[in-house]
């Protein structure tokens, strides 16, 4: 039994066609848009088809049509998913809104689920089920009428063809015109078929665009909360940053300006950094050495080369200063 299904699974490749064929098999409706069902009382039945008894459905509204209605029986879907330990999050600001991405999602979520319960949807009668819900009769009756005229309909052209033929025979002039009328009353519901088709695939697309724009909107700005805490406020490399989050359309070397900020606080940083400091003062000491034993050694050839006469005058005077001196 799946509860969290990623992103990724299949269950969210299944098509609008697939998922309404499944919603109105199961509960015998006569749904045309997957948002249709964005009330919640379809999805609270469909939940008691795959867990019968476990639904409220005395609490359910078919009826429902403003929000707070709509909002309360989302309350009754919440409480059966506590009850089945289901973590599933409803998104219930999204869904009463109607919009058609939102609800397929939650409906695609919905059909993954059922089809993993084992044992659910076998010998339910959801007509008798919805008859104890607000608007469950209004319902059933809609869907009811609607499902025998399809059967009707494929039934009802036979005996015409036979009576056609006939009047074809007869007057053959008179009813071609109504024969073009025919065709040409069917053109215009076919386009309009199609553009409806059209234009729910283009809400479709808005709405997956809006939520991948708002989802990278919210991670640029947990980098510019980032950037403007204070310890790090004033690093360059958040100024480069800042400086890509904050340029315009038309600027177009932002990202080689920012570059060359990055690069000069590297190189400041490296002529700036201890290992420098420390081989600069070993190279001042290894000089100051140097010039000790320069100095030594010039000394030592200054005594080497004096004549014997300056030593011995040298010695002389190291030895009276050295002595005390004698009184008569």
């Amino acid at each position: 039994m799946a509860t969290n299904i990623g992103m990724m699974d299949g269950a969210y490749f299944v098509g609008r066609s697939e998922i309404l064929s499944w919603i109105n098999t199961t509960l015998h409706l006569s749904l045309s848009k997957v948002e249709e069902a964005c009330s919640g009382a379809v999805h609270c039945q469909l939940m008691d088809s795959v867990h019968p008894g476990m639904v409220p459905m005395h609490k359910v509204n078919f009826d429902a049509k403003n929000e707070y209605e709509m909002i309360q029986n989302y309350k009754v879907l919440q409480d059966v998913f506590n009850k089945l330990k289901i973590t599933k999050h409803i998104e219930v600001s999204k869904l009463v809104k109607g919009r058609p991405l939102d609800n397929l999602e939650f409906m695609q979520w919905m059909k993954r689920y059922c089809d993993s319960v084992n044992g659910g949807g076998h010998n339910y009668n959801p007509l008798e089920r919805r008859e104890a819900s607000k608007g469950g009769r209004e319902v059933g009756k809609k869907s009811a009428p609607q499902q025998s005229s399809t059967k009707g309909s494929s039934a009802a052209p036979r005996p015409s063809s036979s009576h056609s033929r006939r009047n074809n025979n007869d007057v053959p002039s008179s009813t071609n015109p109504s024969n073009q009328s025919a065709k040409a009353s069917t053109k215009p519901t076919t386009s309009i078929a199609a553009y409806d088709e059209q234009i729910t695939e283009l809400k479709l697309s808005v709405d997956s665009l809006e939520k991948e724009r708002d989802f990278y909107f919210a991670k640029l700005r947990d980098i510019e909360i980032l950037c403007q805490t204070p310890e790090i406020e004033d690093s360059p490399i958040i100024a480069a940053i800042k400086k890509i989050l904050y340029a315009t359309d038309g600027d177009a070397s932002v990202v080689t300006e920012a570059q060359a900020m990055v690069a000069l606080h590297s190189k400041e940083a490296e002529a700036l950094s201890p290992i420098a400091e420390a081989s600069e003062e070993k190279s001042s000491s290894e000089i100051q050495k140097r010039k000790n034993i320069l100095n030594s050694d010039v000394d030592a050839a200054g005594i080497i080369t004096l004549s014997p006469r300056q030593r011995l005058t040298d010695a002389s005077d190291v030895h009276c200063s050295g002595s005390p001196l004698m009184t008569y």
